[in-house]
């Protein structure tokens, strides 16, 4: 049996814990900011259902043997606030955020060699607390060894594709390309078929260029093709589909503009790169939530 807290139960989390809870193996139990009494996910194979312990305050936690953080990357430090009574020396973290800075979000509140990083690629939606749509396949991605491996033993009765890779960077910058361009809809407040126009498809290509110039500077293997591969599957997806920071800045919600696109600025400084098109995002959006 394995224990796990996750932290951050909204559109993914609550989605990951009610498909962990699946299994009987597994001690599951919820940290959020407002309680609710269960867990109801509408999945391709139909609806599943759970009813794990939520905690709303440090003091109610014991230590598991896994910390589950997805919560935005903006609230990270706020998720380390558990660490001290959720965590023993022998809890591992898993990181489930958005970016490419999993690691270094956590490293002062634990030791590195505990912290595995997780990419995740799910198409979900909340709709009320503990309630959520997973609209389609999800895929979970880990680095190769022991902590990773051990993480992907969880997801056993889950619909996930899981799987570890020796090229973690590589996988989690390509998923960055994708993310960084959707600050274009969010700029615009319009929706994914926003893409159909060609001067906003051109922008998009730029943003992607950026990111793989900077990827690449920090050790991703990203081919030129994923520009094209990235707009040609924007242009076949459902043209009304919003992206999660569009949905955040909709709700008058904080946007993860700076995991998304502010770190490759960060980064590309550091490479002596320039990432104009992704600084003019984060300078717009940045604007946009501060009025």
């Amino acid at each position: 049996m394995a224990s796990i807290l996750l932290i951050g139960p909204g559109a993914i989390g609550a989605t990951l814990a009610a498909w962990l809870a699946q299994d009987d193996r597994h001690d599951v139990s919820v940290a959020a900011r407002t309680f609710f009494d269960s867990l109801e996910v509408q999945t391709p194979e139909g609806v599943i259902r759970a009813k794990p312990r939520v905690f709303t305050e440090f003091g109610q936690v014991r230590p598991v043997d896994w910390v589950l953080v997805a919560t935005k990357a903006y609230d990270s430090d706020a998720a380390a606030l558990w660490f001290p009574t959720a965590c023993s020396p022998h809890t591992r973290v898993a990181v489930i955020q958005n970016g490419v800075e999993h690691v270094a979000r956590f490293e002062k509140h634990i030791e590195p060699a505990r912290i595995v990083p997780v990419m995740i690629d799910m198409p979900a939606e909340r709709l009320s607390p503990g309630h959520t749509i997973q609209r389609g396949p999800s895929q979970v991605v880990v680095p190769a060894g022991k902590n990773g491996e051990d993480f992907l033993q969880l997801f056993g009765h889950t619909n996930f594709h899981a799987k570890a890779t020796d090229d973690f960077a590589s996988a989690v910058w390509r998923k960055l390309c994708l993310n960084s361009s959707g600050a274009i809809s969010v700029v615009l407040l319009k929706p994914a078929g926003i893409v159909h126009h060609e001067g906003v498809a051109e922008a998009m290509r730029t943003i992607i260029r950026e990111c793989i110039a900077v990827g690449r500077a920090e050790g991703a293997k990203l081919e030129d093709g994923i520009t094209e591969d990235l707009i040609e599957r924007a242009k076949r997806g459902p043209k009304d589909s919003a992206n999660s920071m569009l949905a955040d800045r909709r709700a008058g919600k904080p946007m993860e503009y700076d995991a998304r696109n502010g770190v490759i600025v960060r980064l590309g400084r550091k490479h002596g790169i320039p990432a104009p098109m992704n600084a003019l995002m984060v300078s717009m959006l940045e604007a946009a939530q501060e009025t």
